[in-house]
């Protein structure tokens, strides 16, 4: 189904009219589950999606509607869904056993990979969640230096530990948000990106931070973008001053390349930490960094030293079926041209789907680098042209803008009921699988929605 096949209605009434198996599912859903999500990038007016399966760059959900697949996995699957080699390899470790609770040689191997592809991964310490890794990173760091303050950027999304609740959706003050407290948002100065000159005043005005944590891309995987440049003066700025550079590459790692945005940009992080396609699509996540600072994790090493190991234990670190995941997939970008392919049809959609905005006359945007795409919907009404938008210059609108605020809540319905899911940003992630199929559903749901929202008034 389409918004063309329901002609007089409105693209919620076309979602609604394909998706009666996800409106009843949602509505049980909202008597056992605060709005009725399990993640708060699922939240969808009128409801969300229910999806059954996946297989390679698409997924059905449980009406049997087909999609082309940017969701990815929340940016989980370069590789796409159910990629045979990773899938074989669960399967085994699947056959030995879940859980042994004890060590295994497969974390070895995982490990073993990591310090391979990754440039500031001198040693690897495994958690169950990205979330985990960027605060035992602050942990490191701190304890490292004996120092206190940390800087973040404003709009980049580090977990939501409590040091990382400030300034990415709100309080962009640096004040706490609901149950964080009070003193602890005070060790955290939030920053703006790109901004030498604000950077370079607060190393000036404060000498006990600790480290620096960025997403090197930018925001939400570009769509706040940073200028690489930038990342050199943090470089510079925090070896000045004895403080740790962190790299959250969550989402970056293994994508941009398989070394990741550092890897591609020649800036080296002390630490970085890890989740998503370094598990394989299965939970998991890692920080990883120098020796001496990963040291504090290490019994022996401690106790040499006098000083008071960081204690970490965790139920679900280095799960060998994670592990199986992780290693099959890391594998596979080692040694072939998955992450570039992805990275060329990233360009091509964007292109293509620009093309469409200038034929019909719509000043938004579809932008991004590497495997990344973001439309900008252009809520001030600024005069840009698609194809040469500098999102840079439009970070300050979007910073304080909800997802899925205002008619990008539409933008996304229109996409799904032309058999293309992202998600509420709109953004999207595309894997190694996205072909020429792919690429043409996508550009012509782009038009189609364009269309369907110019009919029912939302676009001028």
């Amino acid at each position: 189904m389409s918004a063309t096949a329901l002609p007089n209605a409105t693209v919620t009434a076309a979602y609604e009219a394909m998706t009666p198996g996800s409106a009843a599912l949602a509505a049980k859903a909202r008597q056992l589950l605060p709005s009725g999500i399990a993640h708060d990038g699922r939240n969808q007016d009128p409801y969300p999606l229910y999806v059954q399966r996946a297989l390679g760059p698409v997924k059905w959900d449980v009406d049997n509607n087909r999609y082309v697949d940017y969701f990815g996995g929340h940016g989980a699957l370069i590789l796409g869904h159910n990629h045979p080699t990773v899938m074989a390899a669960v399967q085994e470790a699947l056959s030995r056993g879940t859980h042994f609770g004890a060590c295994h040689e497969l974390e070895v191997r995982w490990a073993e990979l990591i310090t391979q592809m990754v440039p500031s991964a001198e040693r690897v310490r495994f958690t169950s969640s990205g979330t985990e890794a960027t605060l035992m990173a602050l942990r490191l760091a701190r304890a490292l230096t004996g120092r206190e303050k940390i800087v973040r950027f404003r709009g980049h999304f580090h977990g939501w530990n409590d040091h990382m609740t400030s300034g990415y959706s709100n309080h962009f003050d640096g004040s706490a948000t609901s149950g964080v407290v009070h003193g602890l948002s005070d060790s955290v100065l939030l920053a703006d990106p790109n901004d030498v000159a604000g950077i370079t005043r607060i190393f000036s005005d404060h000498k006990d931070i600790a480290a620096v944590i960025i997403e090197p891309t930018g925001a939400s995987f570009g769509k706040m973008p940073v200028v690489p440049s930038f990342l050199q003066v943090l470089r510079d700025l925090t070896t000045q001053a004895g403080a740790i550079l962190v790299f959250d590459e969550v989402v970056t790692g293994f994508r941009v390349s398989p070394g990741g945005m550092q890897a591609e940009c020649g800036v080296i992080p002390d630490m970085t930490t890890l989740a998503k396609i370094v598990s394989g699509g299965l939970p998991g996540g890692a920080v990883v960094g120098r020796k001496d600072l990963l040291d504090w994790l290490d019994f022996k090493v401690s106790a040499a030293k006098g000083q008071e190991k960081i204690y970490h234990p965790g139920t679900f670190n280095a799960n060998p079926v994670s592990a199986a995941a992780g290693i099959a997939t890391l594998e596979i970008l080692q040694s072939t041209d998955a992450c570039a392919r992805a990275n060329a049809f990233g360009e091509e959609v964007r292109r293509r789907m620009n093309a469409v905005l200038e034929e019909e006359g719509v000043k938004w945007a579809v932008y991004g680098t590497y495997s990344g795409m973001h439309i900008y919907t252009n809520p001030e009404g600024a005069d840009i042209t698609p194809s040469t938008f500098d999102a840079v210059q439009f970070i300050p609108n979007m910073m304080n803008k909800p997802r899925g605020a205002g008619i990008t809540s539409q933008v996304r319905l229109g996409l799904l009921v032309n058999g293309v899911d992202m998600n509420t940003g709109p953004s999207g992630t595309i894997s190694a699988m996205h072909g020429e199929e792919e690429m043409a559903i996508t550009v012509d749901a782009l038009r189609a929605t364009v269309r369907a929202l110019r009919r029912e008034g939302l676009l001028h």
